[in-house]
């Protein structure tokens, strides 16, 4: 990450972040007032998930970021004050920053301090506040800094136990007839079409499957059995979940997202359910999705491609880097334009490192090296290039990697389509005309990823352009000037679409065929309303009586809501509901920190009758 206070000019930079605030590795802290105690909330958040960099110096009024006013002399005194806390057990367990790592900078006559937050290596995790782990650790999601769960904090304490990766641990009063044989027999027929000249293929089963760890010695212990992984590859479905509840590998191929799917592979009971049957069965579908041309090597048919590899490392890499201890399911899905690879865990590497490639780490070491025998699951830290490389073969529009929580979710997204091809330049120029003209190769890039995805986040073009974080706020910015792009939602969740077309709030696929709505279009009622997956969305009028706005307010509130969720679904101004229409609903309505009215993250919900509560 390049940090901020590094670059020379900083202020469209900064007036850029005050504008839209939405970063979500950036944490502005009023300090007028004294040194912010939530600062070490956010130490431990940004350390636990991406890094980051917290400023203080700017207080926040009315969805607005604004210049504390601090003096040279201030920050120099809340410098000193957060040094002497770092190095303080009792305020936070690690020591994290260096001089050069907090910075004071001018700007408009006022002065900031810039902390810069590293990404802690996983051996170092659950970075926390005070003594207790459970009690002071955070981590980062859209919505700021949010208590981690007690299953989150043992998930940080097993992976940074590299000596001993969970899936090498002994099952106890597990064996040998947990395991199904028709998979083991399976197995070994594909490991000696990958190895044909490998010794083990004479070895008798037994001393095969402890070559592959399926079976091991503890050597501190002495005792020796059956692995997790092991269990995990070729067990029963009926002992993985005698193991482990939370296991559901899940494939689905879409056609429609507002229909069901069409074909999928879970546990139905029709086969033995495990980690190695599921990528026997999935692998070649997607793959037969993907073209096939003809190539001639060596005089024989060569049907792999650089794509087909790409879709199997995409696969293994999902089922090697899955956190299997965790609430969470394996998800595959197939689009009729991308292929999507979900699956429960925390990034080990930082996302950019995932691009970059070289650097092999894996949670689950044990299952990865029982893949690496069928052509996948390389050590050598190349998956990431085999498949943007497949993907770049087939001139598809990159696919881009992402971390979601609670649940903690790894989601590969792998895009079948071209970015710029001839159709989707053609439809921007119907709709823009010679405003394309004016635009670089990076603002062209967006414009099209904006329509072909309906949606897109600052996030997003990180992985797809050459671009800082802070250029893309920039630009997006001016692209939303020129009526190119519309920005919707707020701060950290900030989405842009195309200027003109509504976005659909079904979720569901954009193609090149599909009808382009303008603003003439767009038809309003005062009843009728549109469900997305998870939150409601009314088609609003332009006046409604009291009584009216007060009834849909407590429609919509039957769970937490917040003034953002509020304001979209009704089609008000925050401001206006926030000062003039839900301090006249104390009566129906209970905010969640009811003691702190102003609370950055309030709630509010229907109040329940006693009979409900």
């Amino acid at each position: 990450m390049r940090r901020i206070y590094e670059y020379k000019d900083l202020q469209p930079v900064l007036e850029r972040l005050l504008e839209d605030k939405e970063s979500n590795d950036m944490e502005f802290k009023t300090a007028k007032g004294g040194f912010p105690h939530s600062m070490w909330e956010t130490y431990s958040s940004f350390a636990n998930t991406d890094g980051g960099a917290i400023i203080f110096g700017i207080k926040e009024k009315d969805n607005r970021f604004y210049l504390d006013g601090l003096t040279r002399e201030q920050v120099k005194q809340y410098e000193k004050d957060f040094f002497n806390g770092m190095h303080n057990k009792q305020v936070v367990n690690i020591a994290l920053l260096k001089e050069d790592d907090v910075q004071a900078v001018e700007f408009k006559g006022s002065y900031f301090l810039f902390f810069y937050i590293p990404r802690v290596d996983r051996s170092l995790r659950p970075v926390y506040c005070g003594f207790d782990p459970y009690t002071g650790t955070y981590r980062r999601d859209l919505d700021g800094d949010y208590h981690c769960s007690r299953e989150e904090i043992n998930s940080m304490f097993s992976d940074a136990n590299i000596a001993d990766p969970v899936d090498g641990r002994i099952m106890e009063h597990y064996g040998k007839g947990d395991l199904d044989s028709t998979s083991i027999m399976q197995y070994r027929r594909k490991f000696e079409q990958w190895n044909p000249d490998h010794v083990w293929n004479t070895l008798p089963e037994d001393q095969f499957l402890e070559k592959i760890n399926v079976f091991r010695k503890d050597r501190k212990t002495g005792e020796y059995g059956l692995t997790y992984a092991g269990l995990l590859m070729f067990g029963t479905y009926s002992a993985i979940m005698d193991a482990n509840p939370n296991f559901f590998p899940d494939y689905q191929e879409i056609e429609d997202p507002n229909d069901r799917w069409i074909n999928r592979i879970c546990p139905d009971g029709n086969w033995e359910s495990n980690l190695f049957q599921f990528y026997s069965r999935v692998l070649p579908i997607l793959q037969n999705f993907l073209p096939k041309p003809f190539i001639l090597e060596g005089n024989q048919r060569k049907t792999e491609t650089p794509a087909h590899v790409a879709v199997r490392e995409a696969l293994t890499n999902a089922l090697v880097h899955s956190d299997f201890t965790v609430n969470a399911s394996l998800n595959i899905y197939k689009y009729p334009n991308k292929m999507v690879f979900s699956n429960p865990g925390t990034m080990l590497i930082p996302i950019w490192q995932f691009y970059k490639g070289g650097e092999s780490v894996c949670r689950n070491k044990h299952l990865q090296t029982m893949f690496s025998f069928l052509g996948s699951a390389e050590k050598a830290g190349s998956g990431a290039d085999k498949i943007l490389h497949g993907w770049d073969d087939l001139k598809w529009k990159r696919p881009y990697l992402m971390e979601r929580y609670r649940p903690n979710k790894i989601v590969l997204t792998m895009p079948m389509e071209s970015l710029l091809d001839n159709d989707l330049k053609e439809t921007l120029q119907k709709m823009f005309g010679n405003k394309l003209d004016a635009l670089n190769h990076n603002q062209l890039m967006t414009l099209a990823l904006a329509y072909s995805e309906e949606e897109i986040s600052n996030e997003r073009l990180q992985y797809a352009l050459e671009m800082h974080k802070a250029d893309i706020s920039i630009m997006l910015g001016k692209l939303c000037k020129l009526q190119l792009l519309e920005s919707s939602g707020y701060g950290r969740g900030t989405k842009y679409h195309v200027h003109g077309i509504e976005v659909p709030k079904t979720g569901k696929v954009a193609t090149f065929n599909q009808k382009v709505a303008t603003s003439d279009q767009k038809v309003a009622t005062s009843d009728q309303k549109v469900a997305t997956s998870d939150q409601k969305v009314a088609t609003y009028k332009k006046h409604y009586s009291k009584e009216e706005l007060r009834e849909l307010i407590v429609e919509y509130c039957t769970e937490w809501r917040t003034l953002d969720d509020i304001s979209v679904f009704i089609g008000r101004n925050k401001k206006y509901l926030r000062n003039k229409v839900l301090p006249q609903m104390t009566n129906i309505l209970e905010k969640m920190y009811e003691n702190i009215p102003n609370h950055p993250r309030q709630k509010y919900r229907a109040k329940r009758k006693e009979a409900d509560a």
